[in-house]
């Protein structure tokens, strides 16, 4: 069964554009490196060719993996994001009750997670502990430097 996700219209052309790549100017890569390695003569003592035949397996199953994902993709629709509580695509202004610090999230796919931008996994454990929350809510998430208390202070998309 395969792994349905949920990603934003950029996220998935991001995918959709890696995809493409792949197919058509990463195969054509590879076909050259081994072209390349079999004119230098002998196949059964050609570590060259043997590398290059390994890689081009390797580009051919991460085609096969970004195809499944790709296949497995669906969409959200931020138009109908709940803003009452907090779903996927939220974006959450929580504080940290110990630091006193405040900090914004947004929760995304695991695949489009990137912390330098904001953006959190809904599978992360700080994700999945804030999913459902309201604004006024206080959140007690197990985290790996144990436990950690938010405050929900907004919730917007």
């Amino acid at each position: 069964m395969a792994k349905v996700s949920y990603y934003t219209k950029e996220g998935l052309q991001k995918l959709r554009d890696e995809l493409q790549e792949l197919k058509t100017k990463g195969r054509a890569d590879m076909a050259r490196q081994i072209a390349e390695a079999r004119d230098k003569g002998d196949l059964s003592e050609n570590a060259e060719y043997d590398a290059a035949k390994d890689a081009q397996g390797l580009l051919e199953l991460k085609i096969a993996k970004l195809e499944d994902t790709v296949a497995n993709a669906r969409l959200i629709d931020e138009s109908n994001i709940d803003t009452s509580k907090v779903s996927i695509l939220s974006t959450v202004k929580i504080k940290h009750k110990k630091l006193k610090k405040t900090m914004t999230y947004t929760l995304v796919s695991e695949e489009e997670a990137n912390l330098k931008e904001g953006k959190i996994s809904v599978q992360s454990p700080v994700g999945k502990g804030l999913l459902g929350k309201e604004v006024g809510d206080i959140a007690e998430i197990q985290t790996p430097a144990g436990t950690t208390v938010f405050e929900i202070l907004d919730i917007s998309r």
